[in-house]
């Protein structure tokens, strides 16, 4: 484990629930990835990232699934695409797995 973090500083990463409903490829990023847009429900709304996850994952495969996101880092310039958001999975070296809910619940729900 790396440095432990008070539950103040826990409380200030706003983890939240959203619908991928556009997947598609990005040739120009250096690593194979896909742009994404996620839809976090009325409050947040419509947020776009860049994922690296074309090892495990088709785009047709992602429209529909809610996975989990950081959404209060600030964005990132990835080649000509501004991330707004990071998705967030597991790693094991270059694959990733994706969290997500396994029961659907409303977009722009907090984790906690």
């Amino acid at each position: 484990m790396e440095q432990t973090l008070s539950w103040q500083d826990f409380e200030k990463v706003e983890m939240r629930i959203g619908t991928i409903i556009e997947a598609k490829d990005f040739p120009q990023a250096r690593k194979r990835a896909l742009q994404l847009t996620i839809d976090f429900g009325t409050e947040i709304g419509i947020r776009k990232s860049s994922a690296q996850i074309t090892k495990r994952y088709a785009k047709e495969d992602l429209v529909g699934k809610q996975i989990v996101a950081v959404v209060n880092f600030p964005k990132k310039q990835i080649g000509n695409f501004m991330s707004e958001c990071l998705v967030l999975g597991s790693v094991n070296e270059e694959d990733i797995v994706l969290l997500t809910s396994d029961i659907k619940v409303e977009n722009g729900l907090r984790i906690g």
